[in-house]
C-alpha cells in the first residue's frame, strides 16, 4: 500500500483527506491512501519516515513550509525559489531515503488567477504560503507589497491607509486567520476602504466565506476562497508523485 498524507501542526480544518479519498476512489485507486499526520516540529517528518517506509508523498501545511526545508535532501527549482515547500516526493532504495520538495501552491494560485489583469496587490502574512502566492504574482508581473505584523518586510497592519488600499487590485489573505474552528478572527485591514474595484482572495477555504471575504462582499468587492486552488495544488502534487509533473 502506498501512503500519501498531509503533515501540520493542527489539521482539524483540512479537506485534503477527503479530496483523495473521493479522487481514489473515482478513479479506482486501490493501492493508495491519504492520512493526516499532526506534529510538533518539522524534524518530525523524519521520525515519521523511519516508522512507516511505505509513505512515499506528503503534502505540508503551516508553520511547517518554510521550516522543512533543512530536513530535504532536494529542492526542485521553483521550491528553492519561492524558499517554500508544500509537496515532498520520497524516493525510497534499500539504504535510504531521498526526499525532494516542491512548491504547488504557487501552480494552484496562478491557474485561478492566470485570466485576469492585475497590475498591484497586497499579499497579508509573509510565511510560506505568502512566498508561493508572491511567486505567482510576480509570473504576471503584478506588483506585490507585504502586509505583516511584525513588519518584517512591507507595511504593518496599523500602516494601512486609504491611499495603500485603493492603489493594489488584490489582496491575498496567505494567513490562517478565519479558519475554523476560529472563524471569527480576519486579518485587521481597514475594510472601509474597500470597494467594488477589489479582487479579494482567501487562502482559507473552511468556511466557505471567512469574515475577511464577507467585509469584502459588503462593500462589493469580487471575492474567492481557496477551495479551487486547494484541488489544483493537489492534483499537481499527485503529478509529482506519479512522476508526471509540468510545472510551469
Amino acid at each position: 500500500m502506498r501512503k500519501f498524507g498531509l503533515v501540520g501542526k493542527k489539521l482539524n480544518h483540512s479537506f485534503s483527506k477527503l479530496y483523495f479519498e473521493k479522487k481514489f476512489k473515482a478513479e479506482n485507486i486501490f493501492d493508495a491512501e491519504y492520512s493526516l499526520y499532526e506534529i510538533d516540529y518539522p524534524e518530525d517528518i523524519k521520525t515519521l519516515l523511519l516508522k512507516d517506509r511505505n509513505i512515499v508523498g506528503l503534502n505540508v501545511t503551516n508553520p511547517f513550509k518554510k521550516a522543512v526545508i533543512p530536513f530535504l535532501d532536494e529542492l526542485s527549482e521553483a521550491a528553492a525559489d519561492i524558499g517554500a515547500v508544500n509537496t515532498i516526493a520520497i524516493k525510497n532504495d534499500s539504504k535510504s531515503r531521498h526526499l525532494i520538495g516542491y512548491n504547488t501552491d504557487y501552480v494552484g494560485f496562478y491557474e485561478t488567477i492566470k485570466d485576469k489583469i492585475l497590475k498591484k496587490a497586497l499579499v497579508l502574512g509573509t510565511g510560506g504560503s505568502a512566498a508561493a502566492i508572491s511567486y505567482a504574482l510576480k509570473l504576471k508581473n503584478c506588483e506585490v507589497i507585504f502586509v505583516s505584523r511584525e513588519c518584517t518586510r512591507g507595511f504593518s497592519y496599523n500602516s494601512l491607509d486609504k491611499s495603500i488600499i485603493e492603489s493594489v487590485d488584490i489582496i491575498v489573505n496567505c494567513t490562517p486567520l478565519g479558519t475554523f474552528p476560529d472563524n471569527h478572527t480576519y486579518p485587521p485591514i481597514p475594510y472601509k476602504y474597500i470597494n467594488d474595484k477589489h479582487f479579494l482572495y482567501d487562502l482559507v477555504y473552511n468556511p466557505e466565506e471567512t469574515f475577511f471575504l464577507h467585509n469584502g462582499v459588503k462593500r462589493g468587492a469580487k471575492v474567492k476562497n481557496g477551495l479551487e486552488m486547494l484541488y489544483i495544488q493537489a492534483e499537481e502534487s499527485w503529478k509529482i508523485w506519479q512522476n508526471s509533473s509540468t510545472q510551469i
